[in-house]
């Protein structure tokens, strides 16, 4: 299935750890905004991973990144984070998820996200109800 989903927003504020010394977002940082952001997409759809994981013996893990950097934010910005579904497979979620000052692109990315069995961390299926939450959301 390969129909995006609308975006989900997430406002951030750049904090003094988030920069270098040069104070821009260390480029790193971003990877830990955009996981915020698909976690609190998910919070926000009444998903918690904690009781996933611990009813459903399933998690999330990153299989894969592609970023690409564009323009720096610095501290005290309010970046917003933009995070859509790309692609739903059986055990996989793949995002697209942009950084944004202001409506200004900063920093983009495409991230594989692998629904894994808590024990073995093996590919597991999305939980029914999940997969079904998911393409609610897509339509």
């Amino acid at each position: 299935m390969s129909t995006e989903t609308p975006k989900q927003t997430l406002d951030i504020r750049v904090y003094y750890e988030d920069t270098d010394t040069a104070g821009v977002v260390f480029y790193a940082n971003y990877l830990k905004f955009f996981e915020r952001a698909r976690t609190e997409w998910l919070r926000n759809l009444g998903v918690n991973q904690s009781e996933l994981a611990r009813r459903e013996h399933r998690m999330f893990v990153v299989k894969g990144a592609d970023i690409q950097y564009r323009k720096p934010a610095r501290l005290d910005d309010l970046i917003t984070i933009h995070s859509q579904i790309v692609r739903l497979g059986r055990a996989s979620v793949d995002f697209k998820q942009q950084a944004e000052l202001a409506g200004e692109l900063l920093c983009e990315s495409n991230i594989q996200i692998c629904c894994v069995d808590t024990e073995t961390f093996r590919p597991a299926a999305l939980p029914q109800e999940l997969r079904t939450l998911l393409e609610k959301v897509q339509n």
